[in-house]
């Protein structure tokens, strides 16, 4: 029990609320983050009272990770919130294929979760379509990761990531192809040939294919969860920082949704939602009741965008706007029973670049009223940076 936190999943979710959008300063080493790949999440990766979460690195923050004489701690104004425990630098990192090349080139472990972008490319890149958000070339260009991973490549890397480093789970996703199936059967070979040599659960991510039978074909390679990602349900904010994915169209999105969801069942097909990218709060919690309403997970994001992206420069949203929408969104989950339990595998599973999970199991409340810059339906979940009375 902290000088703040009360030890309460309430105070731990309005802690990690506030780091991710304020970030973490550094006063001491942190063993394992990630940098660039697809999708808005550059972070550090850690343990906060038991709880997985990535945060993003700040010089700026009030909070600060401090070394301790038995582990970590963050604080502030010199007041110790919470315990951590770090992330030690996975074992598996330090082998390599029969043909030289590192098994962290191929995947990363996020917390306990493998992960890797299976082709390196997207045909957004580079261009006008390119996401704003989105970092897919710049670990390529890096060094960082290859091109393009095998099946053969991810099953040999996910053996060893469960056996030596305890990985629960493996989430693959690829770059959007412009081929008709978008690069979902290929990424689907690859979850095919991870689960069946790890027997990890595995989710796929890709975007939705021209001709939905392609769903049943990646549903027949035995993966266990999707992720196809729509990123924002305003369509407004789509046009401007992601103009390929505008141009498929949310009602596409929604389509491939239920299609999805008819073979995998509920729950075990989510999207990223993303906030502070200007959308409307309104409509992006009426569309994920929406997406609620037919067994879809949206997993509600704060912005965090990729050193090196487009919106490098575009702060996280605060605390204040994201958990308004974090308890409606909260609330329709509950009541349509799915949760991060019901995702099997992937990022909805992982939960660690989100509060929702935690602000659903804090017992948010029925949604209701206005989504505004308050908290509806109560106070807030922590007050941050004082002392109890």
């Amino acid at each position: 029990m902290t000088a703040v936190d009360d030890g309460t999943t309430l105070g731990v979710a309005g802690l990690i609320m506030e780091l991710q959008s304020l970030g973490l300063r550094l006063e001491t080493r942190l063993e394992t983050s990630r940098q660039g790949g697809a999708g808005p999440s550059d972070s550090g990766m850690l343990w906060i009272e038991g709880v997985p979460v990535t945060v993003p690195p700040s010089e700026s923050s009030p909070y600060s990770l401090r070394a301790e004489d038995d582990g970590q701690g963050i604080y502030r104004d010199g007041i110790k919130l919470a315990s951590v425990s770090g992330t030690a630098r996975p074992r598996f990192y330090d082998l390599t294929t029969a043909d030289g090349i590192p098994y962290h080139q191929i995947a990363l472990l996020h917390l306990d979760s493998l992960a890797s972008t299976v082709v390196q490319a997207c045909n957004y890149w580079g261009n006008s379509d390119q996401c704003g958000f989105c970092g897919i070339g710049l670990s390529l260009a890096a060094g960082r990761t290859i091109a393009k991973k095998t099946p053969e490549m991810l099953a040999e890397v996910a053996v060893a990531a469960k056996e030596l480093d305890g990985a629960v789970d493996a989430t693959l996703t690829t770059g959007s192809s412009v081929a008709p199936d978008r690069g979902a059967l290929y990424v689907a070979r690859c979850g095919q040939a991870v689960k069946e040599a790890a027997g990890l659960p595995v989710e796929v991510q890709f975007e939705p294919p021209r001709d939905l039978t392609t769903i049943d074909q990646v549903h027949d390679m035995g993966v266990d969860a999707l992720g196809i990602h729509v990123e924002s349900f305003d369509p407004a904010v789509l046009a401007r920082v992601a103009p390929g994915k505008f141009r498929t169209g949310i009602e596409t999105y929604f389509r491939t949704w239920e299609h999805a969801v008819a073979l995998f069942g509920e729950g075990r097909v989510s999207t990223y939602v993303i906030l502070g990218m200007g959308e409307d709060p309104e409509l992006t919690v009426q569309m994920c009741k929406r997406a609620v309403d037919i067994g879809v997970y949206p997993f509600v994001v704060p912005l965090r965008p990729v050193s090196g992206s487009l919106m490098q420069d575009v702060p996280a949203p605060s605390r204040e706007y994201t958990e308004p929408i974090y308890r409606k969104v909260a609330g329709f989950l509950a009541e349509r029973g799915l949760g991060a339990e019901t995702a099997v595998a992937g990022c909805a599973r992982c939960q660690a670049c989100s509060s929702l999970n935690l602000v659903q199991h804090a017992g948010a409340p029925a949604p209701c009223g206005p989504t505004g810059s308050g908290a509806p339906g109560g106070a807030p979940l922590l007050q941050i940076g004082r002392r109890p009375a």
